[in-house]
């Protein structure tokens, strides 16, 4: 298998959880398989994490703190081309992750009870995202 693609559709500036729509791809194409599986996205305004998906207010605290440090307002910004969301977006790109790499084991994704996976989309308008997960049997 060379790599698969996961698409997700994003409405505005929030975290979009993914973590079942990955379960559902690792079991249904990796049955039985053990090895790393990295998910890689390919876009400089918006990033993958992973955290507490249990709590949705936990969700929300995320969002809310990405946007308190890297505001909008910021008097130095220049990069604006694409609206005010531009250059907040890469920055906080920037403090998340563009690519991730998961345990798989016997088919099952490895993630801890109160773990989700997020694509963290940072411009209002909305985007096709997309996640290419590349696996390597091991």
């Amino acid at each position: 298998m060379k790599h698969s693609t996961i698409t997700l559709e994003t409405n505005g500036e929030q975290f979009y959880e993914f973590t079942d729509k990955l379960k559902d791809w690792v079991e249904n194409t990796l049955v039985n398989k053990s090895g790393l599986l990295t998910l890689i996205i390919l876009h400089t305004s918006c990033a993958l994490t992973i955290n507490e998906a249990f709590d949705p207010s936990a969700k929300s605290d995320l969002e809310d703190y990405l946007k308190h440090i890297a505001p909008r307002d910021l008097k130095f910004i220049k990069h604006d081309t694409e609206g005010e969301d531009d250059s907040p977006s890469h920055m906080k790109s920037m403090l998340l992750n563009q690519n991730l790499v998961f345990a798989i084991d016997e088919g099952k994704l490895v993630l801890g009870r109160w773990q989700g996976i997020y694509l963290a989309e940072f411009r209002d308008a909305p985007h096709i995202r997309k996640v290419v997960l590349k696996f390597i049997e091991g």
